[in-house]
């Protein structure tokens, strides 16, 4: 999760995740090799009292600096479009689990169970445990098994809300009436923080989101456990 005084990104807990990260940082270089080229010519041209008649009006120059931002834009846009079209790629889910958002608590339903659904509530801050986050705890975590494609269909029951995951790659809009899905896999074990995105009324910044990914042995233990007290 991010940090006090965090300047990057959180760490990718999820392959698409990782290929943003990537994203960001070769875009990122390509906007400082911009800048710094654009700042140079304005120091050469602020600084010096030469003037050069051949570039003056010259076809060739013209030429060139159209052709090249046309192609810094083409690769810079091949890579998103990729990313894209990765991140609509749902192929056979091990599991769906439908988020529905309400004012202001989230409700999961996890759809391949006969009976397995719960909502999901901020923990109070006195009813927190050492180790455990403020305003980002819930009473009961989002559980998926690690290293297995998952789908999430995002809903919501009243109002707009977002259903977002940093470390995951994942924000989907949640819109009463309407059905969004989206798809992650988390590639290692741990407890991931994400909050309503959108901002939906009052208590807006008291609905976290949290996923835990855990073997599937434990996950398996865990639904067990879930259905009995059913």
């Amino acid at each position: 999760m991010a940090h006090p005084s965090q300047l990057g990104l959180q760490d990718a807990a999820s392959p698409i995740m990782e290929e943003l990260l990537h994203f960001h940082d070769h875009a990122l270089m390509t906007v400082f090799l911009i800048s710094t080229f654009v700042l140079y010519i304005i120091v050469v041209m602020v600084t010096t009292n030469l003037t050069n008649k051949h570039i003056l009006d010259s076809q060739e120059i013209e030429i060139v600096w159209t052709t090249l931002p046309a192609a810094i834009l083409i690769l810079i846009a091949l890579p998103s479009l990729r990313i894209l079209y990765l991140m609509d790629e749902i192929n056979d889910p091990h599991l769906t689990v439908k988020a529905m958002g309400h004012q202001w608590y989230w409700s999961y339903e996890y759809t391949d169970y006969e009976n397995l659904s719960f909502d999901s509530y901020m923990k109070p801050t006195q009813d927190l445990t050492p180790g455990q986050f403020r305003l980002l705890e819930t009473d009961h975590r989002m559980v998926v098994p690690m290293e297995s494609p998952i789908r999430v269909l995002v809903s919501a029951e009243d109002v707009l809300h977002s259903w977002a995951v940093p470390a995951l790659g994942i924000k989907m809009d949640a819109v009463p009436g309407r059905l969004n899905q989206t798809a992650f896999i988390a590639a290692r074990p741990g407890v991931f923080f994400g909050q309503c995105s959108e901002i939906c009324g009052a208590n807006h910044s008291f609905m976290p989101i949290v996923v835990e990914s855990t073997p599937l042995q434990h996950f398996e233990n865990w639904s067990s456990l879930m259905l009995e007290d059913a």
